[in-house]
């Protein structure tokens, strides 16, 4: 009886196991096709392409009237998107943002907000239309050019997607995070994509160095300048993934007296001006940013940032490279060209992928707009035959007309006329009986006997349907060209050059001490101060770190959590009082201790060891970080954690354990690498790695007696030994502390 009760209770939890994950496949699913990524072949997600269509359906044409978003909102929700209205509504403000949009959608009237990050008016107190370029994204809607389906609740229909007559996906840009996957698309010059299409449609398979000759890059409706190398773009671009690094633009303005002051025109893509201001004006009152004076907010239309330097002696360009460095002047755009390559199936890209998706989608809206035309003509050439029947016997029909009491189906049985062109001559006017209007009906017939034959000659000849695209592809061009949004905004620069400690640093180089507790407080006093001499620290607090430095230095700080951090020396507290934690320069995590602090020498080489006896060697100019968040290097197994780092020098390092027994490698043993979890070099079987010193086996291994002395002990070689040796016990007279000094 137990035995079947658990074979049951078994049953059940694979059948919830199986129900719970089919759901949530469902959910995945949904979130994927339904909201978050686009379509690559109109560029838009369901939400956006709902509200364009409602707008539509409203007759908000470009050139027609505003009406209230609330109203749009709701009519969107009640119709076609049963989600909440403030979701459409942020989406719909989204389409009329010109910062957040290259080519807006909407038109709107109103506060939609504003770069600085404020947020739009309530729906209630804005109003929207639609623009010419969405306008164009529908044209062909009412000529069949695309599918259309039944809405939520089956009362209506709409579209599967939009026509498109450019490709909005690239043009617009898209973002978006779904489960498991998420898309960031740039946005690009429609005139450059148009260009690039026209020549896919000549070589198909055209290289990426090729198209982007055409399309070098993005187009952000902020302008901008991109300072990324051609190849890591075209990298980047035929991967569907990467950085793209991201500066504002500026210029020297001249001022009276040889004083100068720069000015910010032009910020990164996404990045809001207020915190952008505040944050810089955060690092001039703190300290952080020495050479700069003050920063003001000059801007209305346009943007103009002020930025001020503390001496007109100061180099800009080395001004503005450590600005860059510091704050969110320049950005790096995490290129991610994820989108429905069919509408289905979500797929990393290249930008030749998304172009031949696009321009297959262009080809099959014009073959169904051109049916459907086909259509239409022989439904007007089937109504011409029977209007011309009855020129031919007008009296007779007129009879017909006059005395017969169903003159329909004498029609139809007297001229072999069907139902429809019958009713098409009972509804004729007494005026259409005129010998012009048979005239007018003969030449219409002739007309549209030729342009069928013209829709027949595209329909079935492939060339003569990418012709039909590029001529309308250049349209496109020419039509964006002449507007206000068809000039490039974001241009190109060459990477900086300038490199090294100094360069980034345009401050006076003067000598200082760097003192950090062993709870993290830094500060800095000027001069070369005692090493030796008492400083003061906080209650239960001590002494950790002090050395000498100079104002123009980097800081190397390598954390418990394995990664390395970048301190500015210029941007230290003052010795005056206690410092401030070092964790408000770095992210380094409150629980991590501070293992190693010193000036950093890219020559250098470090050697990085865990508690459970790994390690490797890296390069120091390789640990260099330019973010809050650092660079992680050495990243622990299991249980295990980063405990030592001592710089490299000399041919051997002696490693010790808290069991007391000590291991010699030959630094030749230990390999460089990059980052990672290192290599076995001591078996500990008890305890831990407690210290490791580097030296030349001939000049003997060094340690510190308690009494202050230096001991020198010149004949290590006994305890030499291969990587993964456990070593054995310490020589005698090692401290009992288990370290060197």
């Amino acid at each position: 009886m137990t035995d079947a009760v658990l074979e049951n209770h078994d049953v059940n939890d694979e059948a919830l196991y199986r129900a719970i994950g089919d759901r949530y496949l469902q959910y995945a699913l949904s979130i994927i096709m339904d909201r978050a990524l686009p379509d690559a072949r109109d560029g838009l997600k369901p939400v956006q392409r709902r509200i364009l269509y409602a707008m539509r359906e409203l007759k908000l044409s470009a050139n027609g009237g505003f009406r209230k978003c609330a109203k749009i909102a709701g009519d969107v929700m009640g119709n076609y998107h049963p989600h909440g209205d403030q979701a459409i509504y942020d989406a719909l403000a989204r389409l009329a943002q010109e910062f957040n949009v290259r080519y807006p959608l909407v038109d709107g009237q109103g506060n939609f907000g504003n770069i600085d990050g404020d947020r739009p008016a309530s729906s209630r107190y804005t109003e929207a239309r639609l623009t010419f370029a969405s306008e164009m994204l529908m044209d062909g809607l009412a000529e069949d050019a695309v599918e259309f389906r039944p809405n939520y609740d089956a009362t209506r229909e709409e579209p599967v997607l939009l026509p498109g007559t450019f490709p909005n996906l690239l043009a617009n840009g898209a973002s978006g995070i779904a489960v498991g996957m998420a898309t960031n698309i740039p946005p690009h010059n429609i005139g450059e994509l148009c260009k690039a299409c026209r020549h896919l449609i000549k070589s198909p398979n055209a290289s990426i160095a090729t198209l982007m000759k055409m399309v070098p890059g993005p187009d952000f409706p902020t302008g901008g300048v991109i300072i990324n190398q051609a190849e890591s773009l075209q990298e980047a671009y035929a991967e569907g993934r990467g950085t793209i690094r991201l500066r504002a633009r500026w210029d020297v303005e001249k001022l009276p007296r040889g004083r100068w002051q720069i000015i910010v025109t032009e910020i990164p893509y996404q990045v809001k001006k207020s915190k952008l201001i505040e944050s810089i004006a955060a690092l001039i009152q703190g300290k952080k940013i020495t050479y700069l004076d003050d920063i003001r907010d000059e801007s209305v239309e346009d943007i103009r940032i002020v930025l001020e330097p503390r001496s007109s002696k100061s180099d800009p360009d080395l001004m503005m490279e450590s600005l860059f460095r510091l704050s969110d002047l320049e950005c790096r755009f995490s290129l991610n060209m994820n989108a429905l390559v069919d509408g289905k199936t979500p797929k990393v890209a290249s930008i030749r992928e998304l172009l031949r998706v696009y321009l297959e989608h262009r080809r099959t809206v014009l073959l169904r707009r051109s049916e459907h035309a086909i259509k239409r003509i022989d439904q007007r050439l089937h109504l011409i035959e029977g209007f011309l029947v009855t020129f031919l016997n007008l009296d007779e029909v007129i009879a017909i007309i006059r005395n017969e009491d169903s003159p329909k189906q004498v029609l139809m049985d007297s001229f072999g006329l069907d139902a429809v062109q019958a009713e098409a001559i009972l509804n004729m006017r007494l005026r259409s009986l005129r010998k012009l209007e048979e005239i007018e009906l003969r030449t219409e017939q002739d007309h549209l006997l030729e342009k069928r034959s013209d829709l027949d000659d595209l329909v079935t000849s492939e060339s003569a349907q990418w012709q039909s695209i590029s001529g309308e592809l250049n349209a496109t061009a020419k039509t964006f060209a002449s507007s206000p949004y068809g000039q490039r905004r974001t241009s190109f620069a060459e990477a900086p050059a300038l490199e090294g400690t100094a360069s980034l640093n345009p401050v006076e180089s003067w000598p200082i001490t760097v003192v950090c507790s062993v709870m993290g407080w830094i500060r800095s006093y000027k001069g070369e101060l005692d090493l030796d001499q008492e400083f003061k620290y906080r209650d239960g607090d001590g002494k950790r770190f002090v050395f000498h430095a100079r104002s123009s230095d980097r800081l190397s700080l390598f954390g418990g959590n394995g990664n390395f951090y970048t301190l500015q020396a210029a941007t230290l507290p003052s010795g005056s009082g206690m410092g401030e934690p070092v964790r408000l320069q770095t992210a380094l995590p409150n629980e991590s201790a501070i293992l190693d602090l010193r000036v950093q020498n890219p020559d250098d080489t470090y050697l990085l060891l865990s508690r459970k006896g790994r390690g490797f060697q890296v390069s120091a100019e390789r640990t260099l970080s330019h973010t809050r968040n650092g660079k992680n290097i050495f990243s622990a197994k299991d249980d295990d954690e980063p405990c030592i780092c001592i710089p490299v020098s000399g041919d051997h390092v002696a490693l010790v354990g808290t069991n007391r027994n000590m291991l010699v490698l030959p630094l030749a043993d230990i390999p460089f690498k990059n980052s990672g979890g290192g290599v076995i070099l001591m078996t500990l079987k008890s305890g831990h790695l407690a210290a490791a010193c580097c030296y030349a086996l001939a000049d003997g291994l060094a340690w510190r007696l308690p009494s202050g002395s230096q001991r020198t002990f010149m004949d290590s070689s006994q305890w030499v030994g291969r990587r993964g040796n456990q070593g054995r016990s310490v020589p005698k007279g090692f401290p009992k502390s288990n370290r060197f000094f």
